[in-house]
């Protein structure tokens, strides 16, 4: 029997990992996720590792670029070519011979635009000295999920409760989706209140009329929630006031058990 959670408020994709990505009407879901989410990476070429914010020391800005299909994904054909929006404005294509050395000039590295290959890869990530973290003030590898570019899982959800409760607790701080990445946002029945995605560990989601995903576990953060962006100010304490009231952790990460097409609007159920 499915009980009622709410409503699907945005979706979105990021064809580019760690870059900004693009707001969604509907998409195709498929086990690898919605289609082309971190379909392609930066990859450093003097030690193969793949480029991430969540080590913005060492790859400061890629929160700069802006990545979207020049046209919509299909589920039955190659993935289009990407556009990428410079720091200074200008657009690049992926299908652009020189691209590669484009994106090496405005990274000021010697790096590779490529798509997701069969094997694994490794990141780095920094975390900041902040109580309630796995580790303090250091930087630590970690090794990407064979043949994608996911940190760990194929879909990120998290709810409009979850945000509205952690501005409760720290008012001073700009809590927009936009820090999160998430891909789905749920806005939850209004007696739905707090980290209500804790809940559904376990469980099914049903969207729609047909994607169904397993939630496997929680989101744990990192700088990545506290880097600035646009119009957003660098804020350590958004990343503090999760580790002090969820354990670190904003949304729920899940896995693909049936595809299909998700809308905004659609209706989210759990089972």
């Amino acid at each position: 029997m499915s009980n009622p959670l709410g409503s699907v408020v945005s979706l979105w994709r990021y064809p580019v990992k760690s870059m900004m990505g693009e707001e969604l009407n509907a998409s195709e879901v498929t086990e690898r996720g919605l289609l082309g989410d971190r379909a392609h990476a930066i990859v450093d070429n003097s030690d193969g590792k793949v480029a991430t914010a969540k080590n913005p020391r060492k790859w400061p800005g890629l929160f700069d670029f802006r990545a979207a299909f020049v046209v919509p994904p299909l589920t039955e054909a190659a993935l289009p070519p990407l556009g990428i929006v410079l720091r200074d404005g200008t657009t690049v294509r992926s299908d652009q011979s020189d691209v590669s050395g484009i994106l090496s000039k405005a990274l000021e590295r010697d790096v590779t635009l490529g798509a997701a290959p069969r094997r694994s890869t490794k990141a780095e990530e920094y975390w900041p000295d902040m109580e309630g973290l796995d580790h303090r003030d250091t930087v630590t590898e970690f090794d990407l999920p064979t043949g994608t570019f996911f940190d760990a899982a194929t879909v990120h959800l998290m709810t409009t409760a979850t945000l509205d409760r952690l501005r409760e607790l720290y008012p001073q701080g700009r809590f927009e989706i936009r820090r999160f990445r998430p891909n789905i946002v749920v806005q939850p029945v209004p007696a739905e209140r707090g980290f209500v995605e804790n809940a559904w560990t376990g469980r099914t989601l049903v969207i729609g009329d047909s994607v169904r995903l397993n939630v496997t576990g929680s989101c744990a953060r990192c700088v990545m929630t506290t880097l600035p962006q646009a119009d957003l100010p660098a804020d350590p304490g958004i990343l503090r006031a999760a580790a002090q009231h969820n354990h670190a952790n904003v949304g729920v990460y899940a896995a693909v058990l049936r595809g299909g097409t998700i809308r905004r609007g659609d209706a989210v159920s759990l089972e």
